[in-house]
């Protein structure tokens, strides 16, 4: 990040405007704002971060990695990290109440192809806390880190930190806060933010008079999710009562509410939906601002992104909307700017459906439109893609070579210094593509004008990037090629080797589940084009660790290929080891039995419910050993 302290707290207090902002600063910014944050030393209240500045980046960079990762707890407490008991992910978000139609639907989907009724769907209902994520397995808390690594904090507890409703220990998923009644009359004059405050329960350092007497109230506590008071009903009965639900659960408890969390409770279905790398689909958190607007539209610009695709962003006359001051929104797309008559001189309906982007919702009034054609960048002829207009000089159009190579920097995200002011002067010095950069001394960055400490700091980065390890498919996707995101480079490498992906034909890809003809054909043309670089990258050493494979022949060839299991009981292994096994050999893991379920594997002090559930519905037991048996003996 070359943001500088002063720069920050210039865009922080909005002295510097975001349109003033390139896309890199933004989005360093936004990793600041949230890295303070979580910290609990906000630089930004979090309306303006979500309303203005989340909203900006999302807006010009919809797919940038910092949107797409998990939100990472940056605690500042200590650099080591331990693998949590379960992951901990982040909770998709509806705006609207035709957001939650639209996730009830899905959820109705994906009941009907488990064959379980719609009536029979429940709902939980809770309310969304504003305070440090964390886990307690009993014996440990730990924050939520990236969502599969965080930090012991368990020293929280041993400094006398009670659980809400005096509950036991070990209930999981929960959060750290402080009673929002007693922060108003206790402490507000002494800290800004009750985050402020959270954070010194934290961190490794003595706790100060404040905390301990907080403590000593039972006012700081740690809240088991399951603790706090919730709704419980069917879809039909969140459909008909949902103002009222959500009314009741945001002031039902003492604490700061950033919305409310809705989630599925039937067990197979939420383990049939799922989860993506960010969120589980079984679960949304709702939040809801209806204030909209009508905006004048001063001008349409048009910028370049890393693949060549042009955006227009509609540049607006200040408006203020949901407490924040909106200047810009984005066209999405130049066929949308033609079909509606976006141009200066329009007169739009600008909304905010809760902490989102600005939304262009409808052109009111149209006007002239003006449709760039030459690249904004280098001035290339641009081409229509559909409804795109494309650059198609990727390899010599600045704006393009800058954001690939500082997108190979965010997607690989094990380092820090490496923004577009920094990319940029790069570039200017004749670099060209991210292996070059590996090659540079402290010397030669010096001589680019680079300070000696700057310089330094950046081979050190160079060298963590390399060093610290990373996954296979991480690095992959980090090339940016077309269709080739993390989840598909994930995909992808559970079948094939990373050293073998560039040898496979289009037929090889579209062979593999969610991979389609067309998209296949981009990936297999991609590659081809970056396969030098990515040898010369390789050559210099990267700590990759390897996705596990699953073999397609092994599959289609077991006895449990697309059988249903349900584990049962204490296993000699861990459970998401023994999930994530049978998941390589083509077997489906269920965490409920139902008819469709094929074995119920067993171990030790099973209880009875599944047991009985499987003989009645005549399905096949194994124990653990035998069912590792024939893993085996595949």
């Amino acid at each position: 990040m070359m943001l500088s302290k002063s720069k920050v707290e210039k865009i922080a207090s909005q002295s510097i405007l975001i349109e003033d902002l390139s896309d890199d600063e933004l989005a360093d910014f936004c990793i600041v704002a949230n890295q303070t944050y979580r910290e609990g030393k906000p630089i930004v209240s979090d309306q303006d971060y979500d309303f203005v500045f989340l909203a900006a980046l999302n807006s010009r960079q919809p797919n940038h990695p910092f949107l797409q990762e998990l939100e990472i707890e940056h605690e500042g407490f200590s650099e080591e990290k331990v693998k949590l008991p379960e992951r901990m992910l982040s909770t998709n978000k509806a705006y609207s109440w035709t957001d939650i139609q639209k996730w009830l639907e899905r959820v109705a989907k994906s009941a009907e192809e488990i064959n379980l009724l719609v009536d029979d769907i429940e709902i939980k209902g809770t309310a969304k806390l504003d305070g440090f994520a964390g886990y307690d397995d009993g014996a440990k808390l730990y924050t939520r880190g990236d969502g599969n690594k965080g930090s012991d904090i368990s020293r929280v507890f041993e400094r006398g930190l009670g659980v809400y409703k005096d509950a036991k220990r070990g209930l999981g998923a929960g959060e750290i806060v402080v009673k929002r009644s007693y922060f108003e009359a206790h402490l507000s004059q002494h800290f800004e933010h009750p985050r402020n405050f959270q954070a010194s329960l934290i961190k490794e350092k003595e706790l100060d008079h404040f905390a301990k007497k907080a403590i000593a109230d039972k006012a700081a506590l740690f809240v088991p999710f399951k603790e706090l008071p919730h709704w419980l009903g069917d879809i039909s009965a969140l459909t008909n009562n949902f103002v009222t639900i959500v009314g009741g659960l945001e002031s039902g408890v003492d604490f700061d509410v950033d919305g409310v969390v809705f989630e599925v409770m039937n067990a197979e279905l939420k383990t049939h939906m799922g989860a993506n790398r960010k969120f589980h689909r079984w679960q949304v958190a709702y939040k809801e601002n209806k204030e909209k607007a009508q905006v004048k539209v001063l001008s349409v610009t048009a910028q370049v992104g890393r693949t060549g695709k042009i955006t227009p962003v509609a540049e607006l006359e200040p408006t203020q909307l949901s407490g924040a001051t909106i200047y810009r929104a984005t066209g999405h797309h130049y066929g949308l700017v033609k079909e509606q008559g976006l141009g200066a001189g329009s007169v739009i309906e600008l909304t905010r459906s809760g902490l989102v982007i600005p939304k262009i919702n409808r052109v009111i009034k149209p006007s002239e439109t003006s449709i760039p054609n030459q690249c904004p960048s280098c001035k290339s002829e641009l081409f229509w893609e559909s409804d795109f207009l494309m650059c198609m000089n990727h390899e010599n159009c600045r704006d393009q070579i800058v954001g690939k190579m500082g997108y190979f920097y965010k997607v690989l995200a094990n380092n820090d210094g490496f923004g577009l002011a920094t990319i940029q002067k790069f570039y200017d010095h004749g670099l060209r593509q991210v292996s070059g950069i590996y090659l540079l001394t402290q010397e030669k960055l010096m001589e680019m004008g680079f300070g000696e400490k700057t310089s330094q700091n950046l081979i050190d980065q160079l060298r963590r990037s390399r060093q610290e390890s990373i996954e296979d498919w991480r690095f992959l996707a980090a090339f940016g090629v077309p269709r080739l995101g993390m989840g598909n480079c994930e995909n992808l490498l559970k079948y094939y080797a990373l050293e073998s992906v560039f040898n496979l034909s289009v037929e090889d890809i579209a062979n593999i589940e969610g991979f389609a003809e067309l998209t296949s054909e981009l990936i297999v043309s991609g590659l081809l084009l970056i396969k030098e670089e990515y040898e010369k990258l390789i050559a210099g050493g990267f700590a990759l660790e390897s996705t596990l494979l699953n073999s397609v022949d092994s599959q289609d060839n077991h006895p449990l290929h697309n059988k249903r299991i349900v584990f049962t009981g204490s296993m000699s292994q861990s459970r998401a080891g023994l999930t994530k096994q049978a998941k390589s050999f083509g077997i489906k893991v269920s965490s409920s039995v139902s008819a469709k379920t094929d074995y119920l594997i067993t171990g030790e002090n099973l209880g009875q419910s599944k047991l009985k559930a499987a003989k009645r519905n005549d399905i096949s037991i194994l124990t653990e050993s035998e069912y590792l048996q024939i893993l085996k003996n595949k």
